[in-house]
């Protein structure tokens, strides 16, 4: 559904623009994945948010938190939207980074670079020892996935490098890993420090590597289904995507990374996806709608397999 990408989008640029702070280029950037994942593959309940068996959501680059506040609140979960309008306020819970425990449907806190790609490699493990624990042949009582984003910046750090060698090496396939490979970081074109091959660099380590068109949904779609079948290896998708995407004049620039696009950019970015340019937080009906009526399937298909299980 476009309408949820735009909406991802705008509340996201409008929290930003509020607070005066905060990073709005990723957020834009990565909607159409994160509302293809959310709407189409993630496995949750935002009535249980700590279901044992929930497929886990990282966002390994905390610093596009505003996406991450924005899909919660859509979602169902427990994130008003006094707490989105606050965005990054003393004494409101939707902080600059995502913080562990002070929201539900946050499965961590992420703050420096990489570090969400070394949690989703141990969350991965940690599943897999579960599995060998708890599962027997005809009864599968674990089995969800691990889906993190992630950006250039965490592509880059150490830190990412060491956990996934360790992943591919235990071939750890309950774990995706959706890179948004935009080109740019903090500082410019990511030319600038950054030449690796990171599509060899992953096959080294062991996992199976696709590339796909990050705004593009049906591709999208088409290539996570890929991923969650495939067997045998962690897998990581390479999201060709435009930080800042629907912007007239900030869109693949960096200077649309870590500060506020500016209300007049807000507003052509607005009116580009047909939504009012005079209303911010703005959430469509059929979005709204649209939202609730995934939950509801969410939840069937959850019971569907608890009982399916405990009859098993």
């Amino acid at each position: 559904m476009d309408l949820l990408s735009s909406t991802l989008r705008t509340l996201s640029a409008d929290m930003v623009q509020k607070a005066k702070s905060g990073h709005p280029g990723m957020p834009l950037g990565i909607a159409d994945v994160a509302s293809v994942l959310w709407s189409d593959h993630l496995s949750f309940d935002p009535e249980e948010p700590n279901w044992l068996n929930r497929d886990r959501f990282i966002l390994s680059a905390g610093h596009a938190s505003p996406l991450l506040y924005s899909l919660l609140h859509l979602f169902g979960y427990k994130v008003s939207l006094e707490e989105i309008q606050n965005y990054g306020q003393f004494d409101y819970k939707t902080a600059g980074h995502p913080e562990y425990g002070s929201l539900p449907g946050i499965e961590c806190t992420t703050g420096p670079l990489g570090q969400g790609i070394g949690m989703a490699c141990g969350m991965a493990l940690a599943e897999k020892m579960a599995q060998a624990r708890f599962n027997t042949e005809d009864i599968k009582i674990i089995d969800h996935n691990i889906f993190a984003i992630c950006g250039d910046g965490c592509i880059m750090e150490g830190i990412s490098a060491e956990a996934s060698s360790l992943a591919g090496h235990l071939k750890l396939d309950n774990l995706i890993l959706l890179y948004d490979s935009n080109n740019i970081t903090i500082e410019g074109s990511t030319d600038i420090t950054f030449s690796d091959d990171t599509a060899k660099r992953y096959e080294s380590y062991g996992w199976k590597v696709y590339t796909a068109d990050g705004h593009n949904k049906e591709e999208i779609k088409k290539v996570i289904e890929e991923a969650i079948s495939y067997k045998g290896a962690p897998k990581l998708i390479i999201f060709k995507t435009h930080i800042a995407y629907g912007t007239p004049t900030k869109q693949d620039s960096a200077s649309s990374h870590g500060v506020p696009l500016g209300e007049d950019e807000i507003k052509e970015m607005k009116k580009k996806f047909g939504l009012p340019e005079d209303k911010n937080f703005y959430i469509p009906e059929e979005v709204s709608k649209f939202c609730a009526e995934k939950i509801e399937a969410k939840k069937k298909i959850g019971l569907k397999n608890t009982l399916k299980k405990q009859k098993n």
